[in-house]
């Protein structure tokens, strides 16, 4: 069974704070076998850390987070951008398009663009996959419903940090059964269900924190590009 963070943000995510590297070292320094750097609407930072992941010991999986018109998906495995705006069913389509893996992260949870504040249970039993942990769902209500939903319709089931800081990486892992240590590996099992979670929950403060640098971050981009 192989260790795997697949929801992680580098400072390429306009919330995110650490570069690849730093990112990297954790995922190295916690154990973990595999680490997908899955950026908002970027993927050069997950490009970039699936070519150096072997130098540090990891399998390296390239995706990005994708800010679909019904919210966030994950596109593992994919090696090119999808854009941010289509539908959820369109964004689907060009994952799988680019032979990747869609995983549905946080689905419940509207403020943080959960996609079932916008779809339907038929449309996101669409979904390859479904994140079931979540380190940063402060309650786990939504943690919850989104694994009784992955159970009723025999879906996968996966976990992520979501980690915005690189102290937080491998907060939450999938363990994946894979017949080989490679992406293309970790991606067929998790297809296959071939998977199960563990992690524990973001301390509070921690995610306040990050939500908070995230704002901030924001805010300086804009202000920067409104200067240009």
């Amino acid at each position: 069974m192989l260790s795997v963070e697949l929801h992680a943000h580098s400072s390429l995510s306009y919330d995110g704070r650490d570069s690849v590297d730093l990112l990297l070292e954790q995922a190295a320094a916690v154990g973990l076998d595999a680490l997908a750097i899955t950026d908002h609407d970027e993927i050069a930072a997950s490009l970039e850390a699936a070519e150096k992941a072997d130098e540090y010991g990891l399998v390296g999986i390239p995706g990005m987070e994708v800010s679909s018109a019904a919210g966030h998906v994950l596109g593992l495995g994919i090696r090119e951008r999808v854009p941010a705006g289509l539908s959820f069913g369109e964004t689907l389509d060009r994952i799988h398009e680019l032979g990747g893996v869609a995983v549905i992260p946080h689905p419940y949870q509207k403020s943080r663009s959960g996609v079932m504040a916008k779809i339907t249970e038929s449309e996101l039993a669409e979904a390859d996959a479904i994140e079931v942990y979540n380190s940063r769902l402060l309650t786990g209500r939504g943690n919850r419903k989104a694994r009784r939903f992955a159970e009723r319709h025999g879906l996968p089931q996966t976990a992520g940090s979501d980690a915005h800081i690189n102290e937080m990486v491998g907060q939450a892992v999938t363990r994946i059964g894979a017949d080989d240590r490679t992406s293309e590996a970790i991606l067929d099992a998790i297809l296959d269900g071939r998977t199960s979670v563990e992690g524990k929950r973001t301390p509070w403060h921690v995610s306040f924190r990050q939500a908070a640098g995230g704002a901030k971050r924001r805010v300086k981009n804009r202000l920067g590009e409104m200067l240009e």
